[in-house]
């Protein structure tokens, strides 16, 4: 991954695991809690694709693991971020850009249920049946509820500033390119001339010039005869 992703990962991340563990986790909503680290995943992922989504899944999720109050193995909420923000990068937008929000808001819920699960099921290779005790079908309405609520204020944003700061990566006709096709229109516009092609214009001009004074000479002798 390039620096500048880096660099915007890391922040939004550790800003999501903040507001997550102070905030967001003492609300004491029924079922689930709202997974603000899980949004900031997906944002990310269909941005930077399948790769970036894993590596940064993969980080976002280790962290958590670590972070208190983290009362589980390390490792396991790491794994499920990885494999959700791999698949979140693989249906990313065309070249990173939102045409609707049905898209994203499906994947939301997918995301939502589908990381619950994968948790689930890694909790009970591991021995931990806290999920069972809660009730496994209310968790999964109850993530799917909140994280879909809370994503519209989340996933737009965070796509926004990655492609921002990454000067919009995922399509061909970035600023620079856009700006060469700008001075390339309004040279040609403005002197009839196409750039890859100046020196031979340029000789064209000399050729004429040539011409003309020949020309002008001869009329010349002409008149003094």
């Amino acid at each position: 991954m390039r620096l500048n992703r880096i660099l915007l990962s890391s922040a939004l991340v550790v800003v999501a695991l903040v507001i997550q563990v102070s905030v967001l986790s003492r609300l004491h909503l029924p079922g689930a809690v709202p997974d603000l680290l899980l949004l900031t995943v997906l944002g990310l992922a269909m941005v930077y694709g399948h790769v970036g989504g894993a590596l940064v899944g993969f980080g976002a999720g280790l962290l958590a693991d670590l972070a208190p109050p983290a009362d589980h193995a390390a490792g396991r909420y790491a794994l499920v971020l990885c494999v959700t923000g791999y698949f979140a990068g693989l249906i990313r937008p065309e070249h990173g850009r939102l045409k609707s929000a049905t898209g994203p808001m499906a994947v939301v819920v997918a995301a939502a249920i589908g990381s619950t699960l994968l948790y689930a099921g890694v909790g009970a290779l591991v021995g931990d049946t806290a999920a069972r005790h809660v009730g496994l079908p209310g968790l999964l309405f109850s993530a799917a509820l909140y994280d879909l609520l809370l994503a519209p204020f989340v996933v737009p944003g965070i796509m926004w500033l990655a492609r921002r700061a990454d000067n919009d990566p995922l399509t061909e006709s970035g600023p620079a390119v856009k700006a060469g096709d700008i001075s390339t229109g309004w040279l040609s516009s403005g002197t009839g001339l196409r750039i890859g092609s100046q020196r031979g214009g340029f000789g064209a001009l000399k050729a004429k010039a040539r011409t003309r004074s020949a020309r002008v000479g001869r009329i010349k002798g002409v008149k003094r005869l």
